[in-house]
């Protein structure tokens, strides 16, 4: 239970009170100040409270905004300000400030929440101010003032705004015009019910899984009905933040959910085209496995460049300043956020192929779109990159070291290299990277399954990763090192796998590299909640990317065609519970902060 402590003269008539309840406030009345720094103090610490200008007039939307996000330690609206435990402390010094300065008489005309609001910010301390729009929120200091509020608040709908703001400010135009128009009184209709974003998550998953199942039938019906199926599942996938929204039911496990989800659907959802189209005598698995790679690693380069400029100092460029030209013409707008094929215009366009053509043409056209749409993110941000005058952080370095996912190899090569790599030009580390990736995969091709050629490429590969982080992964284009790491080990795995030419083996392949792709995921995801990354013995147990691959192309060296394929499933058995136990552990138990993902569209 919240608190909710009622300051200032008592207005008759007002509904404050009864709207607090509505929020799940239980409201105590301050005679003065003395009297609120003592309700505040009985307050539990585990406890959200609030200090709440009774003469407050607004939106109960407001009030929501303001009182009850659990994304931030503390946060105010005009005449209301409330903290949670990380933001008790905090507000107790303030109250105990304002208490000896006023003497413990009555509260002034003045309000106590805003005057606590401003030493709060005197103080340098972080108070979240939501964005109200429309909304109004005062504390009127004469009847005037009031009746012209209260004229205010009944000139606005606030369940209109409240369902506007339920949606995302930037999504694709797919979402924003075919499916939140009506989604968001989904999200309605479900916040009525008392449903859980997490639980609408859980329903999107078996929406999509049940989806997969009916691709893998091969049959013209199943492929038809998964392809209804699929949307139905981005339905919920946009209901449940939109449902977060409305509600302001964040939670870091949400945000986990959310995330991993939408990769566990995509790409169980690949498995299933690859099935059905086995069913009839099509063998589309290496499509399937070559589609979930770029998809990750399209991933993987959006995360790392945003992780890398997260909180770059002088960040300009010439091409974000057209860039931000071109936003301002709207229909150039669209046209960009659809070529890069976001998350809705993606399943849209494999919906439809699914239920009107094959597999191996859905993954064909598929695999074009995604090449081009990585083409062109990845180009515009290098040269975004190189034109910027930015001054990258240690915790940006850091941020990329842990997308690397560098194993005990690479690291303690890098150790060894750490003196000559402070002398090489700025540009080495990507392009050692990719140097070493391009051996790797270039020796792993060559004709024939088995051999010593890929294993002297990985052995190239694991010194060129370790040369490429032993200096901090601070240049222009450092960021595009996780991603030629990420493209190199799963590369390897579809080349080794597809060479096998057995039954399995790239199903096999699939799985792995699967499982490898949830641990990058799940460090995204730890990194963006200020959380950290994966425990460094979760990273030694797994090997790291270079040890995962030296030892897969050694595998492939010393067995059969068919051990191999059993390797890879054993492989990707024991990577996947090793990391998903970690996982869920963490996440399940996580004390990271509340977030929700508003970014662009995955």
């Amino acid at each position: 239970m919240s608190t909710a402590i009622l300051t200032g003269q008592p207005v008759p008539g007002s509904s404050l009170e009864g709207d607090l309840r509505s929020l799940g406030y239980d409201v105590r009345v301050a005679a003065d100040t003395a009297d609120a720094e003592t309700l505040l103090a009985q307050v539990p610490g585990d406890q959200r409270v609030a200090v709440v200008d009774a003469r407050f007039v607004g939106h109960l939307h407001a009030l929501r905004l303001g009182l009850t996000d659990p994304r931030f330690p503390l946060a105010a609206i005009p005449g209301a300000v409330t903290a949670q435990s990380a933001g008790r402390q905090a507000l107790t010094r303030v109250m105990a400030r304002e208490n000896s300065a006023g003497g413990g008489t009555a509260v002034a005309v003045d309000s106590l929440a805003d005057r606590i609001v401003t030493a709060l910010d005197h103080d340098g301390t972080d108070v979240h101010r939501p964005e109200l729009g429309s909304l109004v929120a005062a504390v009127p200091a004469d009847p005037q003032a009031r009746n012209e509020a209260r004229q205010a608040v009944a000139a606005v709908d606030d369940e209109a705004v409240r369902l506007k703001s339920a949606v995302k400010s930037r999504d694709g135009f797919f979402t924003t015009f075919c499916i939140s128009p009506y989604s968001r009184y989904i999200a309605r209709w479900c916040a009525r019910r008392g449903l859980t974003p997490n639980q609408v998550t859980t329903a999107s998953l078996i929406t999509a899984l049940i989806a997969a199942g009916c691709a893998a039938t091969g049959t013209r019906g199943g492929f038809v009905a998964a392809g209804v199926l699929l949307i139905a599942s981005f339905v919920l996938d946009c209901t449940d933040g939109q449902l977060a929204r409305y509600s302001l039911q964040y939670s870091t496990l949400g945000a986990w959910l959310d995330a991993t989800f939408d990769r566990a659907k995509e790409y169980a959802y690949y498995a299933g085209l690859a099935l059905g189209a086995a069913r009839g005598g099509d063998d589309v698995w290496a499509l399937a496995l070559g589609a979930m790679i770029l998809q990750t690693c399209r991933h993987v380069v959006d995360f790392s460049f945003n992780e890398a400029n997260h909180d770059a100092t002088a960040n300009t460029s010439p091409t974000a300043a057209l860039s931000d030209k071109l936003d301002s013409v709207g229909w150039t707008v669209w046209v960009r956020r659809m070529i890069v094929l976001p998350i809705g215009e993606r399943w849209a366009m494999i919906a439809v192929l699914t239920a009107v053509t094959t597999p191996r043409i859905t993954f064909y056209v598929l695999l074009v779109g995604c090449a081009f749409a990585a083409t062109y993110t990845t180009a515009g941000r290098v040269l975004r990159s190189l034109t910027r005058k930015a001054r990258r952080t240690d915790r940006a370095a850091q941020a990329l070291a842990d997308l690397a996912d560098s194993g005990p190899l690479a690291q303690g090569l890098a150790g060894v290299f750490k003196n000559a790599a402070s002398r090489l030009p700025g540009i080495a580390a990507p392009a050692v990277a990719l140097l070493g990736g391009l051996v790797l995969l270039g020796l792993a091709a060559q004709p024939g399954f088995g051999g010593p050629w890929a294993v002297v490429g990985a052995v190239v590969y694991a010194v060129t990763a370790a040369l490429a982080v032993a200096r901090p992964l601070k240049g222009a284009l450092d960021w595009l090192v996780p991603p030629f790491f990420r493209a190199a080990e799963y590369g390897v795995v579809l080349l080794l796998a597809a060479k096998a030419e057995v039954n399995g083996a790239l199903p096999a392949a699939f799985g792995l590299v699967a499982a490898v792709a949830y641990h990058h995921y799940d460090t995204v995801y730890r990194i963006r909640g200020n959380a950290g990354a994966p425990p460094a013995w979760l990273v030694r147990a797994i090997g790291g990317h270079e040890g995962r691959t030296l030892l897969v192309t050694v595998l492939a060296a010393v067995l059969s065609a068919s051990q191999f394929s059993v390797a890879l499933t054993v492989l990707a058995v024991a990577v996947a519970l090793v990391v998903l136990v970690e996982s869920i552990r963490f996440w399940v138990s996580s004390g990271a902060p509340a977030v929700h993902d508003e970014g662009e569209p995955a």
